[in-house]
């Protein structure tokens, strides 16, 4: 085998590598996304008291496939009056921004595709360009109920955005660095939630927003616009969409899992589990984070945009602003230099 491997030229190794690296993560990744959606039925019915998925195999476990299959089948159709160019694009670029922030993500020690100095700044550039393919796919469409949508979208994502960007800068003032490797590590003592608890609540909230789940699913709102920026698609084209809604909610909780809950560390207070491996506790948390987002969805009614608004500019932005400068001032205060 070593043999083999000295007869492959240095790049095209180095290239194959990042390739299998880059599938490594993908491949779990999109079974992760189609359990997510049997999950969410599986939970929404429980608290329903019904069954939810039952039938496509044993506990409705391969109800995620047929759903697939059904889509791949079914035509795609491109509304006469729309940009075809840019309708067909705007899910592929929601699709495709919610798989590539991963690149960034620390699943252990040492597990991570590029391990860059800027690895916070890379997620949140990368979450705020999700507001495009939404926006191009209700002005592509050429129909008004995708366009409020698309509008609705707009204002929403770029008013959280903002509480979302304090939040962050609140944990790196704590933590000295803009790598993600070098913000878990600093949690090795004690995970972030606890002393930045009201920034875990901001964060947590203001990602249901950024990522259009209920209860703010406003951009949506089916009960007004039928089905907001994606209701003229089908077939393919909306099953993009939908990946993407659901690979974001992913990428959210990791990143929640990250900043607050301490990434691969496993907990303090069960030590005697440390031998469990670190990518482990990191998918458990992350699993913990999902079910938060599906029973926040079973729990919690569909807020008013004007409710939407006032949360985001009159509570969140002045909150979260107020607690930078409170972090700042007792980091100063107490000479707390970050390691």
């Amino acid at each position: 085998m070593s043999s083999l491997i000295n007869l492959i030229p240095a790049p095209l190794w180095h290239l194959i590598m990042i390739v299998a690296g880059i599938l490594a993560i993908m491949v779990p990744l999109l079974v992760g996304v189609a359990y997510l959606t049997w999950a969410e039925r599986k939970v929404l019915g429980a608290m329903q008291m019904r069954k939810g998925p039952n039938v496509v195999g044993p506990f409705g476990l391969f109800q995620p496939f047929a759903d697939a299959l059904k889509l791949m089948t079914k035509e795609t159709i491109i509304p006469a009056g729309a940009n075809r160019l840019l309708f067909v694009a705007a899910p592929m670029l929601t699709f495709a921004l919610s798989l590539i922030a991963w690149a960034v993500v620390p699943f252990g020690e040492g597990l991570v595709l590029a391990d860059i100095n800027v690895g916070m700044l890379y997620l949140f550039a990368i979450s705020s360009l999700g507001v495009y393919g939404i926006i191009i796919a209700g002005w592509a469409s050429n129909s008004k109920y995708p366009f409020l949508g698309a509008l609705r979208s707009a204002a929403q994502m770029v008013s959280y955005e903002v509480s979302i960007g304090f939040v962050i800068v609140t944990v790196l003032l704590c933590v000295g660095s803009l790598n993600l490797t070098a913000i878990v590590k600093a949690q090795e003592g004690m995970w972030f939630f606890i002393p930045l608890f009201p920034m875990f609540i901001v964060f947590f909230i203001s990602g249901l927003a950024e990522t259009n789940r209920s209860p703010f699913d406003i951009p949506e709102g089916e009960s007004e616009i039928v089905a907001g920026f994606f209701v003229e698609y089908s077939s393919m084209a909306f099953a993009l969409f939908f990946l993407g809604e659901y690979a974001n909610m992913i990428l959210m909780s990791g990143m929640t899992t990250i900043l607050f809950l301490g990434g691969w560390l496993p907990p303090i207070a069960i030590a005697p589990f440390t031998w469990v491996p670190g990518p482990i506790w990191f998918i458990l948390k992350i699993c913990v984070c999902l079910f938060v987002f599906l029973w926040v969805r079973a729990t919690f009614p569909r807020y008013r945009y004007d409710q939407l608004m006032r949360l985001g500019w009159k509570v969140f932005l002045p909150f979260s602003l107020a607690w930078v400068v409170l972090t700042a001032g007792v980091l100063v205060a107490f000479d707390w230099v970050p390691k």
